[in-house]
């Protein structure tokens, strides 16, 4: 009984491995023939880059800016890129293909694994697009390749973190364009940090939660790591992105479960 018991366990542990590899090329392919979105998702930040190092840079920082803004807008990136994932998965649950899938003998949720894995690495290959023309430009980090490392780390898991989010607002909302509504509010979470503007330029009522909401550590830390001013708060840093992961994921599976049991 126990060697049956483990080869079950094992059947479906491989099953499960097997449908999330299918629903992640299922989720690349959809994202290759939306190349409108895909365009937006890199072109975006890269003219917020390029606005804000010519236009405003000047006026923000007199010399150098653009190794100050480069940190903000890799995440600025990875917020735009992960923001398709609340419509996609929206799409899923209101137009039936997540019931259809659950007539199917697979976990429900490797339908938002693909969506998460997917959106991961749409934008890890978005941010080093970005980091290539922010280099084009004269970005010049001094990140050794251990720091550089711990940056591909800390923006993986910042983006998994955020992506995890959308798809869980994706899955409640009750509309695609009522999930892009909410999701948009978390975009706006880059200016409301040390992203584009030091701290200490903001007034004293709204320093407290530019530099304690995620991305204030998170910047803070890109940025020390890539060209080496200020401390890098890694503890806070990679706390919040697990936290926000554990709580999405929390979130996930219950609104999962209350759908199954309608």
């Amino acid at each position: 009984m126990t060697a049956l018991t483990s080869a079950s366990q094992t059947a479906r542990g491989l099953g499960a491995l097997r449908s999330s590899g299918v629903f992640i090329g299922r989720s690349l392919r959809h994202s290759l023939r939306d190349g409108e979105g895909l365009v937006t998702a890199v072109a975006l930040p890269v003219v917020l880059l390029l606005m804000f190092t010519y236009v405003f840079g000047g006026a923000i920082i007199a010399d150098g800016y653009i190794d100050f803004v480069v940190p903000g807008v890799i995440l600025t990136c990875a917020g735009f890129g992960a923001s398709s994932v609340a419509v996609a998965v929206n799409r899923d649950a209101t137009l039936g293909v997540m019931r259809r899938f659950r007539t199917m003998p697979i976990p429900a949720t490797t339908v938002l694994v693909g969506h998460v894995v997917a959106s991961v690495l749409r934008n890890l290959l978005a941010t080093a697009i970005v980091i290539l023309v922010a280099l084009a430009i004269g970005f010049r980090p001094t990140a050794t390749p251990l720091e550089w490392l711990g940056v591909l780390g800390l923006v993986a898991l910042w983006i998994l973190a955020i992506t995890a989010l959308f798809a869980c607002i994706g899955l409640v909302s009750g509309s695609p364009e009522a999930a892009n509504g909410y999701g948009f509010i978390l975009l706006f979470l880059p200016y409301l940090s040390s992203a584009f503007v030091p701290v200490d330029t903001m007034p004293s009522w709204l320093q407290p939660l530019a530099t304690h909401q995620p991305m204030g550590p998170l910047v803070d830390s890109l940025r020390a790591l890539l060209i080496g001013v200020g401390q890098a708060p890694m503890l806070a840093t990679v706390t919040w992105s697990i936290g926000i992961i554990l709580v999405a994921t929390a979130l996930t599976a219950l609104a999962l479960r209350r759908s199954r049991d309608r």
